[in-house]
């Protein structure tokens, strides 16, 4: 086995960017002279990763989204897998979420030799299981965030092992809510409203007025309430002109990314359907999982979901443990009215702090070292 080996990765979004950023600081502890290539972003460009496009590229969800993009999408995975394969071949390709993107891919890569992993089990206990034969024909291993996924994938004849969730070693079992604060010159006890409106440009498009108009009428229910939002830099500028349209420009903080520190600093947030759900359980806070899409982008998804639960702590719970407002119930009145009941019931909040700290644990894992050990195993083969 090399002692440089060489990877190629592939991150789609923001999150992705930051599970792969974590991976690659593992697979570069075990293997220092290591080198990688892909689609990346920030985390990843901090571990080395020489990109060959940025993770946004990538960056869209919804059926008739994607279609507007397709051609590019296209054009960008046709020209990564002819460089993969007959440029700078990898010793492995590793998918980091992303599966209409990746697995695809991995197939085409798979098929021609190269040894494939799939960091982040696509969804199929949730929907389109049909997913897990295109899993098995693209991924020689997986890893999977979720404890009860390899047993699943097993039973279809997949390689996979738990790795636990990185973030869960990220983000501390008992946040400091007032370090938070003072990092983000926020008041210490003022009432703290974090916005999440996504990292995408099309759920910026669908959310980010629903949640300003929210924000509109809580801030005319309860003035003291500060409002805070920490924006990807590519949504920046498109977040700051919908919040001076929505005429809340004055009182919504706006900050360059630290998703982290704003989760901390919080009392509840409001938040886009997603990985950051998870993100905010993990911080222990309450929170009012929204999501709005195209038309038919939702019809499609909607019949083919397997469970009621779309934000992944009611997943992961098995129950509604927070409010979910999709598609028309996402009204400003209903979503200002959702997070507002959570700053008025503190015994609803605390016991859904000791649900979340227990779900902590379970995801509680040396995802770095276990994800290593799962790579290095494919590199020997």
């Amino acid at each position: 086995m090399s002692s440089s080996p060489r990877f190629a990765l592939v991150a789609g979004e923001a999150s992705g960017d930051l599970l792969a950023g974590l991976l690659l600081g593992g697979l570069r502890q075990r293997w220092p002279e290591l080198s990688s290539v892909g689609i990346g972003g920030p985390q990843m460009a901090a571990q080395g990763l020489e990109a060959w496009w940025p993770s946004d590229k990538l960056a869209v969800r919804g059926y008739v989204e994607v279609l507007r993009h397709y051609r590019e999408i296209v054009g960008i995975r046709t020209q990564l897998r002819q460089r993969l394969l007959h440029g700078e071949r990898p010793d492995v390709f590793i998918g980091v979420d992303a599966p209409d993107f990746n697995l695809e891919l991995e197939a085409n890569l798979k098929a021609a030799g190269v040894r494939t992993a799939h960091f982040v089990c696509p969804s199929v206990w949730a929907w389109r299981p049909e997913r897990v034969k295109k899993i098995q024909a693209s991924a020689d291993h997986v890893l999977c965030i979720f404890p009860f996924e390899p047993a699943l994938l097993a039973e279809h004849g997949v390689a996979a092992t738990y790795v636990g969730h990185p973030v869960a070693n990220v983000v501390p079992l008992e946040p400091d809510r007032l370090a938070a604060r003072r990092q983000l010159d926020l008041p210490e006890d003022a009432p703290v409203v974090a916005i999440l409106p996504g990292s995408r440009g099309s759920e910026v498009d669908y959310l980010a007025r629903r949640f300003f108009d929210a924000v509109s009428l809580m801030h005319q229910a309860r003035p003291n309430l500060c409002f805070v939002l920490p924006a990807v830099p590519s949504q920046r500028e498109r977040i700051e002109r919908v919040a001076r349209e929505a005429g809340v420009a004055g009182y919504v903080r706006i900050v360059p990314g630290q998703s982290h520190a704003v989760l901390a600093a919080c009392d509840v947030t409001l938040i886009a359907s997603g990985t950051a759900t998870l993100e905010a359980a993990l911080f222990k806070r309450p929170m009012v999982i929204a999501y709005n899409m195209n038309w038919i982008s939702w019809q499609i998804m909607r019949r083919q979901r397997l469970q009621p639960w779309v934000g992944l702590p009611n997943i992961l719970c098995g129950d509604f443990v927070v409010p979910e407002l999709l598609q028309d119930e996402a009204s400003p009145p209903r979503l200002a009215q959702a997070v507002l009941d959570w700053l008025d019931d503190p015994g609803r909040v605390q016991a859904l702090q000791a649900r979340f700290v227990q779900l902590h644990h379970e995801l509680r894992r040396d995802t770095a070292a276990l994800a290593t050990d799962a790579i290095e195993t494919l590199l020997a083969r």
